[in-house]
Formats: C-alpha cells, structure tokens, sequence
C-alpha cells in the first residue's frame, strides 16, 4: 500500500521504503593519534640513507717491499771503514754513515733515538802524545734506545750499550769526545739488529754478505742454501770457459791496474748479464715488476722522465740490488 504525501509544490509523491544504511562510527582518539604518527614517520623513513656497507678493513701493513730489499741488501764495502786496535784490524761503521741509512731506509720522520743512560766509568790523568805532554783520558758507557716504526703496526724498539774513550790536554773536552763516542757506539749497536745496512754482516768473519771489492765474493743466497738463477753463468760464458792460467791473468790485472773500480758497485756488468737480468724481469708478474721498478727508481734514483730502468740496469750493484729484491720477495710469499 502506498500513501501519497503533500508536495511543496503541491503535487503528490510516492514514497517507497529503502534498505537501512549501516552507521559509520567516528575514529577514536587513540586512532587518529597513530595514523598521525604513521603519516609523520613515511616521510622520515624515505629522507635517510641507508648506512654503506661496512669496507673489509686491510691487515696493518709493516716494512714496505722497498724497506724489506734495503734491509736483506748486502754491506756496501765502500761504506766500511777499518782501524788499528791492539794487533787486530777492526771494520766498522761511521756514525754519520749509519744515520743517513736509517734517515733513507726508515725515513726522515720513521725512526728516532733516545739516550736512556749514561755513566762516566773512568777518568785519570796520563800523557798524551809523542811529546808526553799532560792530559786526560776519560771513559763513558751509555745506552740508547731506537724507535722504528714500521707501517701501522706497534713501533720497533731496539736497545743498544756502547762505550766511548776521550784523551785530551783539556779535561772537558775529553769527556765531550768520551760522551758523544759512547752515544754513538750503543746506537749502532740497536740498529745493527735490523740488518746488514747498519754492520750486521761485519759480526761475520767471512763477511759473506758484504760487497765484495772484486766482484767475486759469495753472492746473496735463496732460502734452502741455493744460489739465485742471476748469479749463475750460463754455459759458454766467460766465467766457465777461462783456463785457470786466464783466470790468474786476469786476477793479476784487476789487483794492479789503477783504475779498477774500488767498489762492486761501480763493476760494469758484462752484455751476457745485462741479457740474463732483462730477460729474467720480463718473466716476472706483472704487480711484481712494477713494485721492482719502483723501487728501483726510489733506490737508484731514476728520474721520473726516464722511460725505462733497463738502460740503468749496468752495474754490479744494480744486479745485487735485484737479486735481493726477488730472494726476498720469494721468501715472503713461502
């Protein structure tokens, strides 16, 4: 049944029943308070950067390849000095010598010194001279501490005793004499620890690992006791087909001809070495070879606008310094 309702405008309409219309219920507070948070934190989130992966870091690095060489190199012969004590002749080392190898080894900024004791054991008056004339002698011992630092690795501490003797007309300066040779002697001593640069290969009595003067003294070994492929002649080479009254000729002629080279490392090497050593660099790895050229570059002192090391490579010296190079490269890979 239908009933017909008053109009506005005074026409009848009909009036149907419609379905109930569900109630929406309003949000609570607690709600709004989250979406608000929700709608804060969006834009928050997307404005930050992930953190970066975190880089793999490196183990801490100690001598260079470039150290390691100079520190396994043979004795320089030009650099030792030698002198009268007792019956003996003694071979050492210059201070200033020994300063400037640590000052190119460590460098200027890599190691230091420190003097940790020194102690005046004697002094007395004695006669000075030819002429006798009154003086003093005065003796120290001391001893010094020397700090190297290797890479990022804990430095290296090395000590060292050492005494000084002082004889002078004037009291004061023979304990200056006394003191200074004492300081001097206790740090070569530390630093002779770190190898043949600083006179360990002097404690040897068959100096094996000091450069010879003739070019014919034992040459660096390899690990196991075997000789370095640059050191051994090839077949044919002079150095296997003299006849020993050759040999002798020629050892006479080296000895009395004045103008032989006084060091090994002023011995031009012959083309069949120079040969051997170029091709021996060519077969080496690539990352090897190029840590030998610069080191040899830094050693040498190359200029930087040299092409090449190859032409440089003509001298004794040369050829030891490389054979080092590789003998101790090869022993820190095994």
């Amino acid at each position: 049944m239908t009933v017909a309702a008053p109009s506005t405008n005074g026409a009848s309409t009909t009036s149907r029943s419609a379905a109930p219309r569900p109630v929406q219920r309003p949000p609570s507070a607690l709600e709004l308070i989250r979406s608000v948070d929700r709608a804060e934190e969006a834009p928050a989130k997307a404005s930050v950067p992930s953190p970066p992966p975190e880089a793999p870091q490196a183990p801490p690095a100690g001598f260079s390849p470039e150290q390691l060489a100079a520190l396994s190199a043979p004795l320089d012969r030009a650099n030792v000095r030698q002198r009268e004590q007792g019956r003996s002749r003694v071979s050492y080392l210059e201070g200033w010598q020994v300063i400037a190898e640590a000052n190119r080894i460590f460098g200027f900024d890599g190691w230091q010194r420190q003097t940790i004791a020194v102690r005046c054991v004697a002094q007395a008056e004695r006669l000075i001279g030819r002429e006798q004339k009154p003086g003093w002698g005065v003796t120290y011992t001391a001893r010094v501490r020397v700090t190297v630092t290797a890479g990022d690795l804990t430095p290296l501490v090395r000590e060292g005793s050492g005494a000084g003797h002082g004889i002078d007309v004037d009291l004061g300066q023979a304990h200056e004499s006394a003191l200074k040779e004492a300081e001097t002697d206790a740090m070569k001593r530390a630093l002779m620890t770190f190898g043949n640069p600083f006179g360990l290969a002097l404690y040897d009595k068959r100096q094996r690992e000091v450069s010879s003067a003739t070019g014919q003294g034992d040459g660096p070994q390899r690990p196991g006791g075997q000789q370095s492929s640059l050191s051994r002649p090839k077949a044919g080479s002079p150095a296997t087909t003299a006849s020993p009254a050759q040999g002798r000729s020629q050892a006479t002629a080296s000895t009395s001809t004045p103008s032989a080279p006084a060091d090994l490392g002023q011995v031009p090497l012959d083309a069949e070495t120079i040969q051997h050593l170029h091709s021996t660099l060519r077969a080496l790895p690539r990352p090897l070879l190029e840590s030998l050229t610069r080191a040899f570059r830094k050693r040498f002192q190359v200029p930087e606008e040299a092409v090449t090391i190859a032409d440089r490579i003509n001298q004794r010296c040369h050829h030891d310094w490389i054979e080092t190079f590789l003998v101790q490269h090869q022993a820190s890979s095994d």
